[in-house]
């Protein structure tokens, strides 16, 4: 059955924000492409559906972004007012759009169901796929003033970053009564990975899990043509082949803005496993908090526990060893936040 929580919000301005967009928008002389202080307040228009085989259910929530555009989200808490530490789930790129978060909730709900019981709320996040290469390409987008219709409006200064979509989400999340604001991890495997060391280098959460980290875009390593692949998948497995192929100093600016500890978890035949390890290897260089773990396992993403296509639910020792220990990596730095 729908809902809409108290918490709901009316997506307007403030009068002191309009007064500021409209002083830009018409004032002789202003830069128009200035950025212009008018973000709307997080806030999320939720539905809560149950979770099969489990008492807990999802607020399956869209999210107000960047650029005004809602993204859908799963948060599920355990039983109580908390506040609760929150863990944010991701994988790969977005996609799908809410069927497709409904369906990595059905698929991780005992894993969920597991993080929930040892006192987490818990959120699968979904954001926009990003154009390709964009985020070499543009600095974040902005709110800039409308210099010809005025009236308080304003433009987009370019497409949304798929980072920016996620640093919304965090923002909602804090917002939210029954979380600690204090207490907030990220995990995420692939090309979400990645998404939790660009979205370090923005803002502020309190721990992260960089599970076989496709940060080939953060590192800024080449992805051309020239770049090694075989049957056209790419071939980074060696650290010093990926260092050559990465651009040092654009990485590293981004790392020195990192202000927050971040476990990587490798697999040991990954065909990016190089590109994993550099990103630990830079962030220790630039005097990070940064831990590695690598084990060898078959699958991608093998520390996340699905339920089988049956229902049951089986991981192997390899996947509950990863597991427990991206948990107690967690139970270290969110339950004493």
């Amino acid at each position: 059955m729908a809902r809409l929580p108290s918490r709901q919000r009316a997506p307007r301005m403030t009068g002191h924000e309009e007064e500021i967009s409209m002083d830009r928008a018409q004032s002789p002389g202003a830069n128009p492409y200035a950025p212009v202080a008018v973000d709307l307040p997080s806030h999320g228009f939720v539905i809560t559906k149950p979770v099969r085989d489990s008492d807990i259910p999802a607020d399956y929530t869209f999210v107000l972004t960047r650029d005004e555009i809602y993204v859908p989200i799963a948060v599920r808490k355990p039983k109580g007012t908390g506040p609760f530490p929150m863990i944010t789930i991701g994988r790969g790129n977005g996609r799908g759009g809410l069927p497709h978060v409904q369906a990595q909730v059905e698929r991780l709900a005992s894993m969920q169901d597991l993080m929930l019981g040892r006192g987490y709320a818990v959120t699968y996040v979904s954001y926009r796929n990003e154009i390709p290469h964009l985020y070499n390409s543009v600095e974040r987008a902005h709110n800039i003033a409308d210099d010809v219709s005025g009236e308080g409006r304003t433009l987009k200064s370019s497409p949304s970053l798929d980072s920016d979509d996620m640093i919304a989400i965090l923002n909602y999340l804090k917002t939210l009564p029954y979380v600690k604001a204090d207490a907030l991890g990220c995990v995420g495997v692939s090309h979400s990975g990645e998404m939790i060391l660009k979205v370090a280098a923005e803002t502020s959460f309190t721990c992260g899990v960089a599970i076989e980290g496709a940060s080939h875009e953060f590192l800024c390593v080449n992805t051309g043509p020239e770049a090694p692949r075989h049957d056209g998948v790419l071939q980074y497995q060696d650290r010093e082949l990926v260092r050559k192929n990465a651009d040092k100093s654009r990485a590293m600016e981004r790392i020195k803005r990192i202000n927050i500890p971040i476990l990587h978890i490798g697999r040991d035949r990954d065909h990016l496993q190089g590109i994993f390890q550099l990103a630990h290897e830079w962030m220790l260089e630039a005097g990070k908090d940064s831990t590695w773990v690598s084990m060898d396992h078959p699958e991608h993403g093998y520390p996340y526990l699905y339920r089988q296509a049956d229902g049951s639910f089986k991981p192997d020792a390899i996947q509950q060893k990863a597991f427990d220990v991206f948990m107690a990596y967690f139970d270290q730095r969110l339950k004493s936040a």
